[in-house]
């Protein structure tokens, strides 16, 4: 996203919910593998229960990620958590699989209609890209870019509408 006394690049890694606002966040060097990520942003999550009364919500319904994401350690690990996934195959690991035969296992269930609902991570970074100061990545400091993030993150869960109207009419004003 531009350039940062680690390099040339800051990678933002992003873990959204249905309607495409940031649950989590994490920063890493351009250079950096995206799949080593995914178990950090499982590990950073925690919902509120409505109300505030229980334990944090840790598992999530659903993930929907891209193929940098597919690794086999990461699939592992969604299965051990019991979170089911749609994650593509990537084309190399698919000839691999290939080129073993019998050995090479069973391709991992993939649904392209759900897969068409990672566009709301992608409109999650154009929201944040539409903060300037995110955007263009002028802050020298990963704390700083961090924090800039952040409260973008917090404008953008303020600025949208409530999840669920009322439907008691007497709720209503």
């Amino acid at each position: 996203m531009g350039r940062s006394r680690g390099g040339l690049t800051t990678k933002v890694h992003l873990l959204a919910e249905g309607r495409g606002r940031a649950l989590v966040t994490r920063f890493t060097a351009g250079q950096a593998a995206d799949t080593r990520e995914l178990v950090a942003l499982l590990d950073a999550v925690a919902v509120s229960r409505p109300g505030g009364v229980g334990r944090h919500r840790k598992k999530l319904d659903h993930l929907t990620a891209d193929k940098a994401y597919g690794s086999k350690a990461n699939r592992r690990s969604l299965r051990a958590r019991g979170i089911p996934h749609t994650i593509p195959e990537r084309a190399d690991v698919r000839a691999s699989r290939a080129r073993k035969g019998s050995r090479g296992g069973r391709p991992p269930n993939f649904d392209s209609a759900r897969y068409k609902d990672r566009s709301q991570v992608e409109r999650a970074f154009n929201r944040l890209k539409q903060f300037r100061a995110v955007a263009t990545r002028y802050d020298k400091l990963k704390s700083r870019f961090e924090a800039t993030v952040t409260v973008a993150s917090i404008v953008i869960w303020l600025r949208v509408k409530p999840d669920r109207a009322s439907s008691n009419p007497s709720d209503r004003p």
